[in-house]
């Protein structure tokens, strides 16, 4: 709506200024601005209602926005278009594709130092003219075109408007003429009220500019657009900078030479604007001056941690340290005493380091000067790092202990932080190299050695009691609030995520590795630290995964603390890890603190489990005998005794040892089997190691008359798995089959398996779930046949399905469906039932699966999967009548027909257990 409202009054103004004398007079310099603000679309679009040719437009804007009258206090003006702006050199609007090629240029110079003070002339206006109703410095020339508004009062009361003519001289009514040319204002000023005074006896004269004249100046030499320009008699050398579009890339800013007639009258250097805002140099122009600038001459490179960062024109012989003060002057964080100088001398580079606190240098043309930073790091602090309220750098002070660096730990430390582990990392030598110290916050109090005295640069890391980062959203408190309190609670869980995805995409990843599941190389290799012994390709697999850890577990962060005292371990310095297995909260690897003891280790790892052995435990130490050979040797203590501070048993731990925390006797996990089906009490079950399938059958309280015992599906979780592996085995055959082979059609044999039916049986080969079936003799089992009963393991399953009276035909038949179960009939009767046997069928290998599992084949052993080798053929309730497909019809496709009978048979499993 404002578009057409704007476009309305523009089409009005435009055919009353083209329809009339008045033209672009009429309009106002805000109707004008709103032509100029439009868009090319836009402006198309008003030169089509109109009827007129867009350029005329173009032109009145242009034409109404230079030649605006003196009473906007401007002169019409040749418009120069500067780089940098929406327009080009000629003032043509820019094409989008220019527009983002521009861009994409600049965007590409930003990282490159640029000269500086070029962009002083980048993005500029349109036109520089100064206003004309400025006051008139008193130096100023009066010349020809200028007009002198003189006043009268007095005697008499007169007002004329003059204007100097072009001999110099202005004609005062009633006194004839008057010659002004040449004289300064104030010497006007005096000039012309005496000589009125002389004439006209008892008048007072007052004599001010009026319109000022305009002149032509010439700006050559390294101009943008070099040439002759129309300005203002109240120019300066700048303002003819700004209206030829400013300088080249070569121009020299330091030597900008006025000449007056073949003689150079001024020198600009507009450093000296830049820098001190001194523009006492920037002398007003008069007709016929020439501004010319040269070409640069000498210039210097100055990088690094200044403050302007750029390349420098010399004037004069300067010095290292007033080129830097050219430059702003060094930041705080630089460092003044190694000044890096790259200097080129005889055709070769040569560097040059300057200690500005004690030498300066004179500086060449070409240098090449960067200040690099000041060591990153703070003098007299320590670090408090990990689960603390308030992490980062303090101040340290002599004396400082870790009780007056955290003060009431309820305060200073997350509701989450360990008490009893605290570890602070001390550099011990130059190279870094740490010496770890442990400590019991909750000992502070009652032991004066456990509050460690601190020194500078130390890190101290507060570790959280809790690794699982599942465990830790899990809090009591968090359920003491109202539903509205819930929401916002859980409103802020989700803002927290945002930003942890936020704060690990800037680090360059896509996730936290707490939400990956997958590392690089590199953090393989990180992890690998954790252990004292070099991995495998295949241990890099089962390496703990850091994605399921808080930010403050161990594991995330000892991962740079045991890197890097793995790299400082050297001959005669052992590695100062040791490592703890076995029943505590957090096993893994540890670093060696000073003093350790098994009771510090136990505490690094979070303490002992429920299951621990506090009787008896084990050290696993290495230690170098006389002969320089390796020995292992084993120690033992009683875990229990170490946390009574029994110092017999808090054996002093060294390099390398390994602690082991033994397992209660007889101490288990739950073990537990499921029962569906016709039992009485069916359900999860719990049991102990050694109990049998006929133990849990009494458990159950037996089965249900509606039961059928000959049809029950037994299942564990190891065969599973082991089918599994069969499955992708035979999958990744067939599949280098289908490839080598490519199924192809064949003359006079009938219809032939298609390659899509072959991908078809692969795609059905890799999907199929594995059942894990352990064919059982239940009835068998429920008579006390000890042979046929079955020590259970954990996640077995027993499926006991009902009473059937059905017979099913599957496979290469008409109509594959399910019969009811006639006694006397044999398999071939069935498939007769169901149609008979297809084109493609393999009816002389024909099998049955029994409802119990096993498999045979009419006239002969079985040998496929389940099977039970028997050579019984009769058909009972419940069993599957199977006819393959004819694998002769597909080439060299041997793995066709086991495909087949696999997914067959576990699709028979399947059914009955859904069936439950």
């Amino acid at each position: 709506m404002n578009f057409i409202r704007i476009l309305s009054i523009l089409s009005l103004l435009v055919m009353v200024s083209f329809g009339s004398a008045a033209q672009t007079a009429n309009l106002s310099q805000e109707q004008i601005q709103r032509f100029k603000n439009m868009s090319p679309q836009q402006r198309q679009m008003l030169a089509n209602q109109l009827g007129i040719d867009l350029s005329s437009l173009e032109q009145m804007g242009q034409s109404g926005l230079s030649g605006m009258n003196r009473d906007n206090g401007l002169n019409t003006q040749q418009q120069i278009y500067p780089r940098g702006t929406q327009f080009d050199e000629f003032g043509n609007p820019l094409t989008p594709e220019e527009q983002r090629a521009r861009e994409e240029q600049e965007k590409e110079e930003e990282d490159e130092l640029k000269p500086y003070g070029y962009e002083l002339f980048a993005n500029a206006p349109s036109t520089f003219t100064p206003t004309s109703n400025i006051p008139v410095p008193a130096n100023y020339i009066v010349g020809p075109g200028d007009q002198l508004l003189v006043q009268l009062y007095g005697k008499e009361n007169q007002e004329y408007q003059l204007e100097v003519s072009r001999d110099g001289s202005v004609v005062v009514p009633k006194l004839g003429p008057i010659t002004v040319a040449g004289k300064s204002f104030s010497e006007l000023k005096s000039y012309m009220a005496d000589v009125i005074k002389r004439q006209i006896i008892g008048v007072e004269v007052s004599v001010t500019m009026g319109e000022l004249r305009t002149m032509r100046v010439f700006v050559m030499g390294e101009a943008y657009k070099p040439g002759a320009y129309n300005v203002s008699s109240l120019s300066t050398i700048t303002h003819a900078l700004f209206v030829s579009g400013g300088v080249t890339e070569i121009a020299s800013l330091r030597n900008i030479q006025l000449k007056r007639a073949g003689e150079l009258v001024q020198t600009l250097d507009l450093y000296d604007l830049l820098n001190n805002g001194d523009a006492s140099k920037d002398a007003l122009l008069q007709p016929g001056d020439v501004v010319f600038i040269p070409a640069v001459n000498k210039t210097v490179t100055v990088d690094g941690l200044v403050r302007r960062p750029a390349i420098y024109e010399l004037k004069h012989e300067e010095s290292l340290s007033q080129v830097i003060e050219l430059a702003g002057g060094k930041l705080p964080r630089g460092y003044a005493g190694a000044v890096s100088v790259k200097r080129y001398q005889a055709g070769v580079q040569v560097q040059l380091t300057v200690d500005l606190s004690s030498e300066d240098i004179k500086v060449q043309a070409g240098d090449e000067i960067e200040i690099a930073q000041v060591v990153p790091r703070i003098a007299n602090s320590v670090s408090l790092i990990g689960a603390v309220a308030r992490p980062g750098n303090y101040q340290w002070y002599e004396g400082q202990r870790v009780s007056s660096l955290l003060g009431d730990t309820r305060k200073s430390l997350l509701e989450t932080a360990d008490l009893n582990y605290l570890l602070i990392l001390r550099e011990q030598n130059e190279n870094g190299d740490l010496n770890v110290l442990q400590t019991d916050l909750t000992l502070l109090g009652e032991d004066p050695q456990a509050d460690l005295l601190l020194k500078p640069n130390d890190k101290i890391l507060v570790f959280s009691r809790i690794e699982s980062e599942a465990i830790s959203d899990i809090r009591l408190d968090d359920l003491a609030f109202t539903n509205e309190q819930l929401k916002e609670n859980e409103k802020e869980k989700w803002e927290k995520r945002i930003e942890e995805k936020l704060f690990w995409k800037q680090l360059g990843l896509e996730e936290s590795p707490a939400q990956s599941s997958s590392f690089d190389d590199e953090e393989i290799q990180l992890l690998a630290s954790q252990t004292l012994i070099e991995l495998t390709e295949e241990e890099k697999e089962k390496i703990l995964e850091l994605k399921d850890t808080t930010y403050y577990s161990r594991k995330r962060m000892l991962t740079p603390v045991i890197a890097k005292l793995r790299e400082q371990a050297k001959l005669g310095e052992p590695l100062q890890l040791v490592e703890v297995v076995g029943e505590v909260k957090v096993p893994g690897v540890y670093p060696l603190p000073q003093n350790a003891t098994v009771l510090k280790l136990m505490k690094a790892a979070g303490g002992l489990t429920e299951s621990s052995y506090g009787l008896k435990s084990e050290i696993t130490r290495t230690i170098i005998n006389d002969k320089g050979v390796a020995e292992v040797t084993h120690l033992n203590f009683s875990p229990a005794d170490v946390l009574a501070n029994d110092q017999d048993d808090n054996i002093a731990l060294k390099s390398k040892d390994r602690v082991n925390i033994f397992t209660i006797p007889s101490w288990q996990e739950d073990l537990r089997v499921t029962v569906k089906g016709e039992v009485e009490f069916p359900g999860e079950y719990t049991i102990r190691r050694g109990e049998t399938l006929s133990d849990l059958l009494e458990r159950v309280g037996g089965l249900t008359n509606y039961s059928e015992p000959a049809a029950a599906i037994f299942t564990r979780e190891s065969l599973k798995e082991r089918e599994r592996e069969n499955l992708v085995r035979l999958a990744e055959e067939l599949r280098k089959q289908i490839a080598s082979e490519s199924l192809r059609r064949q003359t006079g044999a009938g219809a032939v398996v298609s390659y899509d039916q072959a991908k078809n049986l692969l795609r059905d080969l890799t999907k199929v779930e594995p059942v894990g079936r352990l064919v059982i003799d239940l009835q068998a089992v429920i008579n006390g046949q000890k042979t046929s009963d079955v020590t259970l393991e954990d996640g077995d399953a027993l499926y006991i399905p009902g009473k059937t009276q059905s017979v099913n035909v599957i496979g290469e038949v008409y109509v594959p469906t399910s019969h009811l179960y006639t006694a006397g009939l044999d398999y071939e009767q069935y498939i007769l039932r169901s149609g008979g046997f297809k084109e493609l069928a393999a009816d002389d290998k024909t099998y049955i699966i029994h409802a119990d599992g096993s498999v045979s084949v009419p006239g002969r052993d079985s040998g496929f999967w389940f099977s039970s080798g028997t050579q019984e053929t009769g058909i009972k309730p419940g069993d599957t009548i199977v006819v393959p497909f004819n694998s002769d019809y597909v080439d060299n496709m041997t793995l066709w027909t086991n495909a087949t009978q696999i997914i067959y048979q576990l699709a028979v499993s399947i059914a009955a257990i859904s069936s439950l």
